[in-house]
């Protein structure tokens, strides 16, 4: 399954037994890589009590739009969420969105939503037949609210028949196949590279740098997220993505790393190469470990193999080729000649002069500079975000239709 990897969802609980179910569907969120807040109806907190949700989520969860003498701002929880799932949405909750009701949080935030809204009901069996429900159900329909197919089987009354809210897991298949339908990434092949080279001087000493590959990860993680089939070459690095759709191809040094870039880049429709690949290796290397002799040692190195640069040659019509520079200086004009250089469509440019930005850093700083001359920048955000900010510029500029 598809991580859902920095997204943010709004989990909205309503007075149904099946609540029980929501605590499941929470820590199956918070296991596909998404950041879950929780609200809940009063009804609902005496099925299952709110610190149960607080305390797995991390976070307050909300029952009324006013509490402890504070107003609980609907509209920005509204806002914050890329999507809110109502799981279970009783009867009641269905006719309250239907009627443009505002007598609880939940409803208050589901008028306010900003972002896509599914629910899950959960009901009896004769409820769920009830011509009044058939009715509140089309309408939602038509108001382009989703539900979340039902399940069938024992229901609280004891009968059985459909009514059953769905499956956590059935919820998070669908949420995901719903994140992934509105990405023009969907079935692409993705190519990214990631992490450091190291580059052999003898059996036990090796030339590298100082990169952990979190960025390429991240940006594998969310190109899988969006549908793609993501292949990431990987530098030694400690770093796993958590999506196991994603294939790794681990590499360590340049020539191996361009090497497998050549094999795969003439299926690939999309190629990100964020790995900070040795320019110089050493131009011999020992058999043996090398010993001290004198006082000084001279090293000659040799240029590695430009792999930024051999693909950008043999690049198709149709195919888009993203690189990446890290700069101390002169940043701007170096990653404009770098763009021209090596027939990059754009490049995305962060330097160490920027605090919080560059390798070891769980955050990044980052500009993307097109081909065209233009620029777009972006503020200091951890890198699972910045991700999400590159794969949005990129899906816009050279995958939408």
């Amino acid at each position: 399954m598809s991580s859902l990897q920095s997204k943010k969802i709004l989990l909205a609980v309503t007075g149904s037994i099946a609540a029980y179910k929501s605590v499941i569907l929470l820590r199956l969120l918070q296991k596909a890589g998404a950041e879950v807040k929780v609200i809940m109806t009063p009804s609902a907190a005496k099925f299952v009590a709110p610190l149960t949700f607080a305390s797995l989520s991390k976070s307050e969860v909300y029952t009324d739009v006013v509490s402890n003498d504070a107003w609980n701002n609907h509209v920005e929880l509204g806002l914050w969420a890329d999507a809110m799932i109502i799981a279970p949405c009783t009867a009641n909750t269905i006719a309250g969105m239907v009627g443009g009701f505002a007598n609880n949080i939940v409803l208050a935030v589901y008028l306010s939503a900003k972002c896509p809204v599914y629910y899950a009901p959960a009901m009896d069996r004769d409820m769920w037949k009830h011509p009044s429900t058939l009715r509140n159900r089309k309408q939602l329909s038509e108001d382009d609210i989703e539900e979340i197919p039902i399940g069938s089987g024992y229901l609280a009354s004891g009968l059985i028949g459909e009514g059953r809210m769905a499956e956590p897991e059935d919820i998070v298949s669908f949420l995901v196949e719903k994140f992934q339908r509105h990405s023009s990434l969907v079935g692409k092949r993705v190519l990214i590279t990631a992490g450091p080279t190291k580059e052999s001087l003898d059996p036990v000493r090796f030339l590298s740098n100082h990169s952990t590959g979190k960025m390429g990860i991240c940006l594998a993680e969310e190109a899988a997220n969006r549908g793609a089939a993501v292949i990431l070459v990987l530098g030694p690095t400690d770093l796993r993505p958590k999506d196991d759709s994603i294939e790794v191809v681990n590499v360590v040094s340049a020539q191996e790393m361009y090497e497998s870039c050549q094999k795969q880049f003439d299926t690939i429709d999309l190629s990100i190469l964020s790995a900070a690949v040795a320019d110089y290796r050493p131009a011999k290397t020992s058999n043996q470990k090398i010993k001290k002799s004198g006082s000084d040692m001279s090293l000659q190195l040799e240029r590695t193999t430009d792999i930024a640069a051999s693909l950008g040659k043999v690049k198709k019509k149709g195919q888009v080729l993203v690189g990446f520079a890290l700069e101390t200086q002169n940043a701007e004009q170096n990653a404009f000649k770098k763009i021209e250089k090596k027939n990059f469509d754009c490049i995305v440019l962060n330097t160490l002069a920027n605090k919080g930005a560059g390798f070891g850093k769980s955050t990044n700083k980052v500009s993307i500079l097109k081909n065209d001359g233009s620029k777009t920048e972006y503020g200091l955000k951890p890198k699972e975000e910045v991700a999400i900010d590159i794969l949005d510029y990129i899906e816009n500029n050279y995958f939408k239709t």
